[in-house]
C-alpha cells in the first residue's frame, strides 16, 4: 500500500469520528478534564526530533472539549485523542491516566518517540474502535491485552524501528482471533516469523477486513488457500517478505480488491492472466521478482488500472496494441524486463499517464 493510500484511509477514518463527535454539543467532565491534565504533565518532548515540535498545551481554565486533539460526546465524557506527530518521548506506563479515559473510542499516539516499553493496559479501554500506534517509538512483545479489544475497527501497530515490535506470544493468531470487526490492519514492519498456513489461517477469522498491510513481517510463503475467505479485501500489501511462491490465482476472485503489492517478495512461476482481468484493480506492483514469469494478453477496456509496475521481473514478449484500453494508467512501469519489439502506438492513447518507464 503506498503511504498516500494509507494517510487517506485513516484521515478518513479520522475526518469521520471528528464529525460525528462535533455534532454534539458537550461541556468536559470536571474527572475528563483532570485525567488529561495528569497525562499532559507526564510528557517530555524531543527538542532535536527531526520533525515539528507541536507539544501538547492544554489550558485548565477552558472547557477541555475544545482542546487540542480532543473530542467529547454529548454527555461530556472524552471519546477521542488525537496526539499524533508531537515528538513525545517520555513513557506511558500502566498506571498513567490515559488509561482511566475509559470513554475513549479512537486513539492516535503515531510517529511520537515514547520509551519503548509497551504498555500492557490497553485493555482497559473496551471502547476503542480505532487504536493507531504506528511508529510511536515502543518496541518489543505487542501484549496480549491488544487481544481483548474487540471493538476495534482499526488496528495500526506499523514500525520502522529496530529492533522494533514483534509478535511471539502470542502470536498473530492469538492477537487477532477475537478482534472480528476488523476492517483495517496495519502491521507493516512487525516481526511475525510466521509461514504462509500459519499467518493465512490466523487471518481467517476477520471475515470484514478490507486493508491488510503487513510489508517487512518476516512473512514466508506459499500463500495458502484460506485467504481466499476474507471476501471483502480490497487492498492487500505483503511486500519485502519471502514468500517464495507464485501469485494464486484466487486473488482474481476478490470482488472488491483495488490494491495488490508484491515486490521484494521472492515470487516465481507465472502470474495467472486472470491477475491482469480483476475490473476493480486500480494498482498492481509485482515489480523486483526476478524469478515472476508472465506475458500480457489483451487488456480489455473496462478495466480500473491506475498503476502498472513490473519492474525487474520476468515478463516477456510484445507489449500489445491493447495497452491503449487502460486509460485510466497514471504510471507504467516495466523495466529490466525482457519484453521484445516496439513500444505499441496505442499509447497516445494514455492521456493520464504522470510517469513511464519502459527501458526493456
Amino acid at each position: 500500500m503506498s503511504l498516500f493510500s494509507l494517510l487517506f484511509l485513516n484521515s478518513f477514518v479520522s475526518v469521520t469520528f471528528i464529525v460525528n463527535a462535533v455534532l454534539v454539543s458537550a461541556q468536559c467532565q470536571s474527572d475528563q478534564s483532570r485525567l488529561l491534565l495528569q497525562l499532559e504533565s507526564s510528557f517530555s518532548y524531543n527538542n532535536d526530533s527531526s520533525g515539528k515540535l507541536v507539544p501538547v498545551k492544554w489550558n485548565q481554565n477552558t472547557d477541555c472539549c475544545s482542546w487540542d486533539g480532543v473530542s467529547c460526546d454529548g454527555g461530556g465524557h472524552v471519546i477521542g485523542l488525537d496526539l499524533n506527530s508531537r515528538s513525545i518521548s517520555s513513557s506511558i506506563d500502566d498506571s498513567s491516566s490515559l488509561f482511566r479515559l475509559q470513554h475513549l473510542q479512537w486513539l492516535n499516539l503515531a510517529y511520537n518517540e515514547f520509551n519503548p516499553a509497551f504498555p500492557s493496559a490497553f485493555d482497559k479501554l473496551e471502547n476503542l474502535s480505532y487504536l493507531n500506534l504506528s511508529h510511536a517509538g515502543f518496541e518489543g512483545q505487542i501484549p496480549i491485552e491488544i487481544s481483548r479489544l474487540t471493538r476495534l475497527v482499526t488496528l495500526d501497530l506499523s514500525t520502522s524501528t529496530f529492533p522494533g515490535l514483534k509478535l511471539e506470544e502470542p502470536n498473530l493468531g492469538t492477537l487477532v482471533r477475537n478482534l472480528t470487526r476488523l476492517k483495517f490492519l496495519y502491521l507493516d514492519g512487525v516481526n511475525l516469523s510466521a509461514t504462509g498456513n500459519e499467518w493465512c489461517q490466523a487471518l481467517s477469522p476477520l471475515t470484514e477486513l478490507q486493508v491488510l498491510n503487513m510489508s517487512g513481517c518476516y512473512l514466508s510463503g506459499p500463500i495458502h488457500s484460506s485467504l481466499s475467505m476474507l471476501r471483502s479485501l480490497s487492498v492487500i500489501h505483503l511486500d519485502f517478505n519471502n514468500l517464495s511462491a507464485s501469485v494464486p490465482k484466487f486473488f482474481a476472485g476478490f470482488p472488491n480488491l483495488t490494491s495488490l503489492s508484491l515486490t521484494y517478495t521472492n515470487l516465481s512461476g507465472r502470474l495467472p492472466d486472470e491477475i491482469f482481468q480483476i475490473p476493480t484493480l486500480q494498482t498492481l506492483d509485482l515489480s523486483d521478482n526476478d524469478l515472476l514469469q508472465g506475458s500480457f494478453q489483451k487488456f480489455s477496456p473496462n478495466l480500473s488500472l491506475q498503476t502498472l509496475s513490473l519492474s525487474r521481473t520476468n515478463f516477456e514478449g510484445q507489449v500489445p496494441e491493447s495497452l491503449g484500453n487502460l486509460g485510466k494508467l497514471t504510471r507504467i512501469e516495466l523495466a529490466e524486463c525482457n519484453f521484445s519489439g516496439a513500444i505499441p502506438k496505442s499509447m497516445k492513447k494514455l492521456t493520464q499517464l504522470v510517469y513511464l518507464d519502459f527501458s526493456f
